[in-house]
C-alpha cells in the first residue's frame, strides 16, 4: 500500500494515496458548492425581488401586507401574518404554482419557472413581521 502518513486528530495514520485524492476531490465539491451557493442564494433574492415587483407588488403590496393597490373580496392574504409564515415552504410554493381557490390568487405556474417561485418565496420570507 502506497501512501504517506498524515496527522488526523492528534494521531498518526497512513493513508492509501486513492483515499488521498478521494478526500481532496470531496473537499474540492464541497468547497465548489458552499461557495457557489452563497452566490446564487444572493442572485436568487435578486431575482426573487423583480419577480415580486413585476407580479406580486399589485395585490400583496410592497412589503407583503395584502395591502396594494388592487383590493379584493376576500382580501388578499398577508404574507407576513403568522398564519401564512407557520405553513411550510412546500405549501407556499404549491400556493404560487396552482393558486388558491375561491380567491384572487392565480396559478403561476403558465407564467414562472420553479426556480422564479423558489425565489420569489424566498423574497417574501425576509419581509418584516
Amino acid at each position: 500500500m502506497s501512501g504517506r502518513t498524515s496527522v488526523v486528530g492528534g494521531k498518526k495514520i497512513m493513508m492509501d494515496s486513492r483515499i488521498q485524492m478521494i478526500v481532496v476531490a470531496v473537499v474540492g465539491w464541497w468547497l465548489v458548492m458552499a461557495s457557489s451557493g452563497l452566490a446564487a442564494g444572493e442572485a436568487n433574492l435578486s431575482r426573487g425581488k423583480q419577480v415580486y415587483e413585476k407580479y406580486c407588488l399589485a395585490c400583496h403590496g410592497p412589503q407583503g401586507r395584502g395591502d396594494g393597490a388592487t383590493q379584493f373580496d376576500p382580501p388578499v392574504a398577508d404574507l407576513t401574518s403568522s398564519e401564512v409564515l407557520v405553513k411550510p415552504d412546500s405549501r407556499l410554493l404549491r400556493s404560487i404554482h396552482d393558486g388558491r381557490t375561491n380567491t384572487a390568487m392565480d396559478a403561476w405556474k403558465s407564467t414562472l419557472s420553479d426556480d422564479a417561485m423558489r425565489d420569489v418565496l424566498a423574497y417574501i420570507l425576509t419581509f418584516p413581521r
